[in-house]
């Protein structure tokens, strides 16, 4: 394809890389420039390298990938959108809500597409999940509960995601956050958090490394979420109960594969005392083995700038509406209020 969108991207670590693969393995996508702090060559000697964000904007471009610190994300979105560039930015989407309001009037001004990774949607476990809950059977949803969980590492203290002028948040912002964006994917409908409580409780970091979160949607689904440095082991998992029965999504593929499998459990209720289940209905498990989330989210933002269809997943609304409880959180910790 001759016209080809072009890219250009701003923060070429492991998301930018990884963007940079789905963008070579695209037909209709190809990078034209990339801005990086750190020292740093790249194979293609046709990609222009910049010294700033702004030599980027400036390069022959149609769009963004932005994979920088979260403390500048909201920043680099609105110029780049000013600057009359589509814009594709990863989560953590902002520091808080107000960072978000304010890109969204940007955006309205712009008339440019904007698109913020959340690539757990595009998941095949995920979108099977969806679309029975949307066929109906399984009845009205009562409850959901999500875990996600890391091993940690020697250096996790280091991590620039620890750092609370970088990052806005710990294990919340990093991880939680995509459970959070599928309860709303899921129930298609809008969280407050009740209650919630986090903690710097092992590791010696500015941010939390775990965070427990009671959360009401305005159908009231209540909905639980533990977001952990501390489990000791990859583990991702969420539960949703229905009138008829359960759905379970239990692994998630990634490129370690270290939350891997990708499974999910369908199981219909069963009283105990009405039939032999004893508490352990029969199950149906479905197991996933290709992860294919990054080019489809790539597809989607695609075929939003060439005007085929518009953004469904990842919308500046969907961030906004996360950070917003994201912000309840924190506002709410008398760990980041001794932080502040």
């Amino acid at each position: 394809m001759n016209n080809k969108i072009r890219f250009g991207v701003a923060g070429y670590g492991k998301m930018g890389k990884i963007r940079e693969r789905s963008i070579n393995e695209s037909s209709q996508a190809t990078i034209v420039s990339i801005y990086e702090i750190s020292e740093h060559e790249h194979y293609d000697k046709n990609i222009t390298l910049c010294d700033s964000f702004e030599q980027l904007l400036e390069t022959e471009i149609d769009a963004v990938i932005v994979s920088v610190y979260v403390s500048v994300a909201a920043k680099y979105v609105i110029a780049a959108l000013r600057a009359g560039k589509h814009v594709f930015c990863e989560k953590p989407p902002s520091m808080t809500a107000k960072d978000m309001q304010e890109v969204i009037e940007v955006e309205k001004e712009s008339g440019k597409v904007l698109k913020y990774g959340f690539n757990h949607r595009f998941h095949y476990s995920v979108m099977e999940a969806k679309r029975i809950i949307e066929k109906g059977n399984m009845g009205k949803m009562l409850w959901m509960r999500g875990v996600y969980g890391k091993a940690g590492s020697i250096d996790f203290h280091d991590n620039w995601r620890n750092h609370k002028k970088f990052s806005g948040g710990g294990i919340l912002m990093d991880q939680g956050i995509h459970m959070i964006d599928l309860f709303r994917y899921f129930t298609k409908d809008e969280f407050e958090c009740l209650h919630s409580e986090i903690s710097a409780s092992f590791w010696k970091i500015e941010c939390e490394d775990n965070a427990f979160l009671t959360l009401k949607s305005k159908q009231n689904i209540l909905a639980t979420l533990h977001s952990s440095a501390t489990q000791w082991r990859h583990k991702f998992l969420i539960e949703m109960a229905f009138e008829n029965g359960y759905i379970n999504l239990d692994g998630i593929l990634s490129s370690t594969r270290s939350y891997a499998p990708e499974t999910m459990i369908i199981g219909n209720r069963e009283f105990e005392d009405i039939t032999f289940a004893m508490g352990k209905p029969k199950e149906s498990i479905t197991y996933y083995e290709n992860d294919n989330s990054w080019n489809l989210e790539l597809e989607e933002f695609i075929n939003a700038i060439r005007g085929v269809s518009s953004i469904l997943n990842g919308t500046s609304k969907d961030a906004h509406e996360i950070m917003k409880i994201t912000d309840q959180v924190y506002e709410h910790s008398a760990l980041y209020r001794k932080l502040n």
